[in-house]
């Protein structure tokens, strides 16, 4: 072979070989674009539908989680809108095409099978074990429509609910909508209690479960609210029909939150009405030193027989002279409140800012709503030890009303909050997020607000300082006393302006050993006073102690009963000695009778309290006639008393806990008051009587 021919060889083959490894390295880069082009077009895909509890929230929420970067697209419902970005979950989903959109509550309802709505056949009893069926209410259709077409396109579904009981059972709702547009979906939820950005951002970062404990929970109430409510309302209206004159339109309602609230009511009723005042007397001592009046009290404080007192203060002038046995100076303080709960700012509410319960509920959700303050359905009275609530007294400072209280918690006066014993592991005491100016919220919403900024920088301030004096005296044979305080450091007073160290005076100088003639003795009478009608601060106190609702809804069974007519509200006034006669005028107040109450020494000494603005509540006719009706049947488990419907909440509990079961509850709640109704039917002519009694009588 030729070295030209050598050549051409070698070169041919070079060449060959060159082709050939370009050509790998073409496919290998081909392929290696086409894996990335494939797994980036994989990662875009993956879509996730969230959904929230309201409209409100679902904009606030994908405000944060887009960075404002949104698409808003009408829905067949027009208080909803679909809003669409991009957002980066983190593990597991990571970055993700996101569907925000919302329900309005709840989507479904229990009801009867139609078979059973009518009111004269099948009997009431029947209820108690009637089909119950799960149907998308009328007016929510289109709201599950739109989760259910939502989710057809997303591999991943994000509840946004509220984070209590009534919230995770939405959220289930959502679940099943959103399930029959698709059951392969990936389902979380977030946890969070306010909609501050970085709450949101991190709440989008932690997602956890569905509790379905809570769900059944929740599943449980209503069927049994459904079955009781429906067969024992029926139950009154069908029978008390029969008594013709008011009863013959009636309708009347019967629920089991709502009757033990009238209760309470009625008994405080009774109580006033029977109510025996009785005579006592007192002594009381009074000496002037260094310009200041000074009174002490009597150790007995008072006692009911005349004669006895006669003879003790008529001992006591005898002996001419008092000695002073007892000087005691102490620092002393008043507490600052504790952190704020549902029921504390309900009751306060309804003392301070002249709103009813369920006013101060509505606004405080709005406030919620629009991301002012925390959530407000909370039993919680601590702050977790992880919270920056220096962070928020800082947002406060700009306030021209407590900016510059505010201010001084951050050069250095700030404490931490106090300590309550109720964590319901949900959420944080109510607190305010950001500072908002007045100019920006409605009446309501400012008094709401300002009330709870207030309880906020009172709770993280140092509590009021002050010396306290006590002197006792020896005067003949008997022991008297006085107190003196003096308010050295308001402190939370400053900006608490709800709260009030009253009464204080100081005490001139006293020495023990020392003898002193009193200016004056006097022996004094007077009569015990009835306690008060119930105000709705009384009542919600009452209701909570006896488990009797939940924090949200005992404002809503309140309001019902004052809407079925059996309770009115009238303004507190100052009554003259003889009570008897203002009660027998006040509106809505005739014809009470019975057997309730005793007078005499159990009677309280009356606080007039605050007029102008306090309401108090007082059964109409019907509402004494129809608890009075029950318990006269003399059942241990009378309808006008809480005992049936707090064990009721107490296994409602049971079951978040898992210590007990929907089936367990159901079964043995439906069995209990299955059991009353029968003794209801046996004893039916008892609550006619009663009704005879208070509502014939008295509507002539």
């Amino acid at each position: 072979m030729s070295i030209l021919k050598a050549r051409r060889v070698a070169s041919n083959t070079h060449i060959h070989t060159l082709a050939l490894i370009t050509s790998r390295l073409y496919i290998q880069t081909c392929r290696f674009k086409s894996t990335s082009k494939s797994t980036s077009k994989s990662a875009s895909t993956m879509k996730v539908l969230c959904v929230a509890e309201k409209p409100s929230i679902a904009k606030a929420v994908a405000g944060h989680l887009s960075g404002g970067q949104v698409q808003a697209h009408n829905t067949p419902e027009k208080f909803i809108k679909n809003y669409v970005f991009d957002y980066d979950f983190g593990r597991p989903w990571g970055n993700c095409q996101v569907t925000m959109t919302s329900v309005l509550g709840h989507i479904t309802s229990a009801v009867f099978p139609p078979q059973y709505k009518k009111w004269d056949y099948p009997p009431p009893e029947h209820l108690f074990d009637a089909p119950v069926q799960i149907i998308t209410s009328e007016d929510k259709k289109k709201v599950a429509e739109n989760i259910e077409k939502q989710a057809r396109f997303a591999n991943a579904l994000c509840i946004w609910t509220d984070c209590d009981r009534e919230g995770e059972h939405i959220g289930f709702e959502i679940c099943e909508a959103a399930k029959k547009g698709n059951r392969t979906l990936d389902i979380k939820r977030a946890r969070f209690s306010n909609i501050e950005r970085a709450h949101i951002l991190n709440a989008s970062r932690n997602l956890i479960s569905l509790d379905h404990k809570q769900v059944n929970a929740v599943a449980s109430r209503i069927e049994l609210d459904l079955r009781i409510g429906y067969a024992f309302t029926r139950f009154l209206t069908t029978n008390l029909r029969t008594l013709g004159g008011p009863f013959e339109k009636l309708i009347l309602s019967y629920g089991s939150c709502q009757f033990p609230t009238l209760g309470f009511v009625v008994d405080r009723y009774f109580r006033v009405r029977n109510f025996k005042p009785e005579q006592f007397w007192s002594i009381k001592v009074m000496h002037k030193r260094e310009g200041i009046n000074v009174n002490f009290g009597w150790a007995r404080n008072r006692l009911f027989d005349r004669a006895s007192v006669v003879v003790l203060y008529e001992r006591c002038l005898t002996a001419k002279k008092a000695k002073v046995t007892k000087v005691q100076e102490k620092p002393t303080k008043k507490l600052k409140p504790l952190p704020l709960t549902t029921v504390e700012m309900q009751k306060m509410a309804t003392i301070f800012l002249r709103m009813t319960g369920q006013q101060a509920m509505e606004a405080a959700e709005s406030l919620y709503n629009k991301g002012f303050i925390s959530y407000p359905r909370t039993e919680t009275d601590r702050f977790d030890s992880g919270m920056n609530l220096r962070a928020l007294v800082q947002k406060q400072t700009t306030s021209q009303s407590w900016g510059d209280f505010a201010q001084n918690l951050v050069n250095g006066g700030f404490q931490q909050p106090r300590e309550g014993r109720h964590d319901d592991k949900a959420h944080p005491p109510i607190h305010p997020i950001t500072y908002v100016a007045p100019s920006a919220l409605n009446e309501n919403e400012k008094k709401v607000y300002e009330f709870v900024v207030r309880r906020f920088l009172a709770c993280c301030s140092e509590d009021a300082k002050g010396v306290s004096t006590d002197v006792d005296i020896l005067y003949g044979e008997e022991s008297f006393h006085a107190h003196g305080v003096v308010v050295l450091e308001r402190n939370y007073l400053e900006v608490y302006i709800y709260d009030k160290w009253t009464g204080t005076v100081q005490l001139p100088k006293f020495v023990v050993g020392e003898q002193f003639e009193p200016e004056e003795a006097l022996m004094t009478e007077g009569k015990t006073s009835p306690p008060n009608y119930l105000t709705e601060a009384d009542l919600i106190a009452l209701m909570d102690a006896n488990g009797i609702g939940t924090d949200a809804t005992m404002a809503e069974h309140i309001q019902k009963i004052q809407e079925r007519d059996y309770v009115r509200t009238v303004p507190r006034t100052a009554r003259s000695d003889d009570d008897e006669e203002v009660v027998e005028n006040a509106p809505a107040t005739r014809g009470g009778r019975g057997g309730r109450g005793r007078g005499g020494r159990g009677g309280a000494t009356r606080s007039t309290g605050r007029g102008g603005g306090v309401k108090e509540f007082i059964p109409t006719q019907l509402g004494v006639a129809l608890i009075e009706g029950f318990d006269r049947m003399n059942f241990e488990t009378s309808l006008g008393k809480p005992f049936l419907r707090k064990e009721m909440e107490l296994k409602m509990k049971a079951i978040c806990e898992g210590r007990s079961t929907k089936e367990i509850v159901l079964n043995e709640s439906i069995e209990q008051y299955r059991h009353v109704y029968v003794q209801s039917q046996q004893k039916l002519a008892v609550l006619k009587a009663a009704c005879r009694e208070y509502v014939f009588q008295n509507s002539g």
